[in-house]
């Protein structure tokens, strides 16, 4: 049987982000996170890290990235890549809640 993960609630437990990824499903393989950011809210982090790639979508509303002093919005519906030490944060200048997924992984020498 399936098992479903409630990434929502768990991203409101724990001040609006949360990973599902090796603790929860015991690979290494892949990862997701679910995030929120109230309106007005700013500075969430994103750096994939040594080794990791990322993919994150706007989801819900249009999320600013800043990347040192470049700014870019991220409107709801695309994706942007970001990899390894790349890293931005994120803003939402919106009135409403913005939503975003990373979707991430370890790269490697492409598919066998």
């Amino acid at each position: 049987m399936r098992k479903f993960h409630p990434l929502r609630t768990w991203a409101r437990q724990t001040g609006g982000e949360c990973i599902l990824g090796a603790r929860v499903l015991k690979t290494h393989a892949c990862y997701l996170i679910y995030g929120e950011l109230a309106p007005g809210e700013e500075g969430r982090k994103v750096s994939p890290g040594t080794g990791h790639e990322e993919i994150l979508m706007a989801v819900q509303g249009n999320i600013e990235l800043m990347e040192g002093a470049e700014a870019h919005i991220l409107p709801e519906g695309e994706a942007v890549h970001v990899v390894e030490e790349e890293s931005m944060t994120l803003a939402n200048r919106g009135a409403e809640k913005a939503v975003y997924v990373l979707a991430g992984g370890h790269p490697g020498k492409g598919h066998h």
